[in-house]
Formats: structure tokens, sequence, C-alpha cells
């Protein structure tokens, strides 16, 4: 199952939001899919096992009808699959889609950095378990190639094939480019007095 973008997003009733959908931006695409902040409270509830509709509601304080137009939009954007339980009255069960498993690590994440800045003075409010190795511990975003931990000073953004200048993008890409001209400068300099040759200066 894929996950979809609308160009115009219902919020709230009768109001629009900005779509973000045509930004060439990876995050930008990921907020829209996101929609507002109860999605990932609802994705999180999923997640720990809350299927049933009376369940979230429950949970999470959110008016029915609310909780109705979220979870039908997740459902239409790929990030959740119903699953009917019950014929008369009918009934369903919801779950995450492989789109919407792949958004845990992001939202746990997410709760890591809440429980280092805005946990209560008693501690995180969850504590999170490996499955693999069964030991509880904090996620942290690690580099796909060394496994090694990265903070904001580690992260070198470059532009991609999908780069686009435009709403959204529009100084970034311009920063880009800036940025590997820059690079491809540099090494060239030091590539050039590696040789010994003459610099052009």
């Amino acid at each position: 199952m894929s996950v979809e973008f609308t160009e115009a997003t219902h919020y709230g009733a009768g109001m629009r939001r900005t779509s973000f959908a045509a930004m060439h931006c990876s995050m930008a695409r990921s907020l829209e899919v996101m929609g507002d902040w109860w999605t990932p409270l609802i994705l999180r509830d999923l997640h720990l096992g809350l299927a049933r509709f009376d369940e979230l509601a429950e949970d999470l304080g959110i008016s029915r009808n609310l909780l109705t137009t979220r979870l039908a939009a997740l459902v239409e954007r790929g990030l959740v699959e119903r699953r009917r339980y019950s014929e008369r009255p009918p009934r369903h069960t919801y779950h995450l889609t492989e789109a919407g498993r792949d958004l845990v690590p992001v939202l746990t994440a997410l709760t890591a950095w809440g429980d280092r800045w805005l946990a209560p003075k008693q501690g995180p409010p969850l504590r999170l378990q490996h499955r693999t190795c069964g030991k509880f511990f904090t996620p942290t975003v690690a580099c796909s190639r060394c496994g090694e931990a990265v903070s904001a000073e580690d992260v070198v953004a470059h532009g991609g094939p999908g780069g686009r200048t435009g709403p959204g993008t529009r100084l970034v890409a311009k920063v880009l480019r800036n940025r590997q001209h820059a690079g491809a400068t540099r090494r060239a300099t030091r590539a050039a007095k590696a040789d010994g040759a003459p610099l052009g200066l």
C-alpha cells in the first residue's frame, strides 16, 4: 500500500491548512502525510496495541468526530488499515501498515527528545525495551553506514536528485548548491596542492 498525498487537506470544521504535497522536501511531504498533532498520538496508540475506535477515543480524550476524520485520513494516506471484526453492527479495528510501522522509530526518537527536555519531574512516562536484546534503551538516530549515533553537528546536507527550488525550499536549494560548489573548489585546491600544480590564483 502506498502513501498518498492530497493537494488540500480538510482541517477542523471547514478549515483548510496549507498543503505541503507539492514541496520538493521529504520533511515537508512527511508532515503533509502526518497531518496534525493528533496523528502521531494515534499512531503511537496503535503501535501500543489500542486497535479499537473506543479505546483510542478514551485514551486520547479526542472527540469521536475528530477521531473519525483523522482515522479516515490515515487510512486514505496508507498509514493505517481497517479490519472489520463485527458485521452487525459494523465495527473495525485499526492497524499500522508497513508505512505506518516505519514511522515508529521516528516517533520513538521524538519521544526520546521529549524525555530529555520535557519529561515530568518523576521521569519519562514510558520505558522502551528492545525486543531483540531485551534491554531498555534510549532511541538515537544512527548512521546507516558506520552505526555511530548522529547529532546536529555531525550532519552535512547535500542536494539530491529530487531537489528543486520552489516553495518551502527556495533558499535551501541555493544554500546547498553553494555548499557543494565550495566543497568541490576545496577538494580541487587540495588535490592541486598535493600534485604540486599551480593553483591559478
